[in-house]
């Protein structure tokens, strides 16, 4: 980036922050997101399930909450029947679950958590 360039950067980014766009000193990951895939490299098993696959935020749900949600929702489904027990909602959120390619050791599942115009879809495979 040439050095010219920097002071119309900041300014922007100044901008963007007064209007609530990117909180100002909040962590890229943090930020709220308008709809798009999360990264969960490297968290695919410490959120709760054997493995999540998948995680998406619309709505303006940030990464950094989905996250989280997705950790809220396998422990309440623990809570409520172990790893085979389900959970209709956390954090305010109402959560539909889907199980597909279940065989005896282990299955998939696609749930959806939505809250007002917010949503938040996770896919987790996980070992029964």
């Amino acid at each position: 980036m040439r050095h010219r360039q920097l002071p119309a950067l900041l300014a922007t980014a100044a901008a963007l922050g007064a209007l609530g766009v990117l909180p100002a000193g909040a962590p890229a990951a943090q930020r709220a997101h308008t709809a798009g895939a999360c990264s969960i490299r490297g968290k695919e098993e410490s959120l709760g399930p054997t493995y999540v696959t998948y995680v998406e935020v619309r709505g303006g749900v940030s990464c950094g909450f989905a996250l989280h949600l997705v950790k809220a929702y396998y422990q309440c489904r623990v809570k409520h029947g172990g790893v085979k027990g389900t959970c209709s909602g956390v954090e305010g959120f109402r959560c539909s679950e889907n199980r597909y390619l279940k065989i005896a050791v282990q299955y998939d599942a696609s749930v959806a958590c939505t809250r007002g115009s917010e949503r938040v879809f996770h896919k987790y495979t996980q070992f029964t």
